[in-house]
């Protein structure tokens, strides 16, 4: 299992049937970096996760996905709307890095995630897919020690409410909703 390398734009996405998409570059006080904003006009069927005993529809008719990859960072955070704009959860990928290709942003995903819903609580995921990503070496050491030290750093900084980026995303949404096409 190879770093895989996720777009923005998510193209190529079969469940995918109709989108609108946006996307932006800003340098702010608060956040410096590329945005953008999938929205899902028509999917070929909804995607539900499971966390511990509670459902979460991530993706449907209507949906909107805002990517934050933060400029000189080893994360990147998905805020998934519901069709009625409110937040369904956070989704913060630890990656190796992020960049663009054709003008499109995009990261290499490095295996660990967490996942942040609406009620604050906190999940990271994933552990096993970095350990074995590791033991196969498809990541070093330095990947692997790295992907470690930003997860805790993540967690950490939500531990103690430091983690200013969730809340710039309603308002990020809705500068990128206005480009939509």
């Amino acid at each position: 299992m190879p770093v895989k390398r996720k777009f923005g734009n998510h193209k190529g996405w079969k469940r995918i049937l109709e989108k609108h998409y946006a996307q932006t570059f800003i340098i702010t006080d608060e956040f410096t970096g590329y945005l953008s904003l999938f929205h899902s006009i028509k999917v070929a069927e909804s995607v539900t996760k499971r966390y511990n005993q509670k459902e979460v529809c991530i993706l449907d008719d209507g949906y909107m996905w805002l990517h934050q990859y933060p400029l000189k960072k080893n994360h990147s955070i998905t805020t998934m709307f519901n069709g009625d704009g409110e937040i369904v959860q956070w989704y913060i990928d630890i990656c190796l890095e992020h960049g663009t290709e054709n003008n499109v942003p995009w990261m290499d995903d490095l295996f660990l995630d967490i996942v942040v819903l609406p009620s604050k609580e906190v999940l990271l995921l994933d552990e096993e897919e970095l350990e074995d990503a590791y033991r196969n070496r498809t990541i070093s050491k330095e990947q692997y020690d790295l992907a470690w030290k930003e997860a805790s750093d993540i967690l950490e900084q939500l531990k103690e409410d430091q983690f200013r980026l969730l809340a710039l995303a309603e308002q990020q949404k809705k500068e990128l909703e206005k480009k939509l096409k």
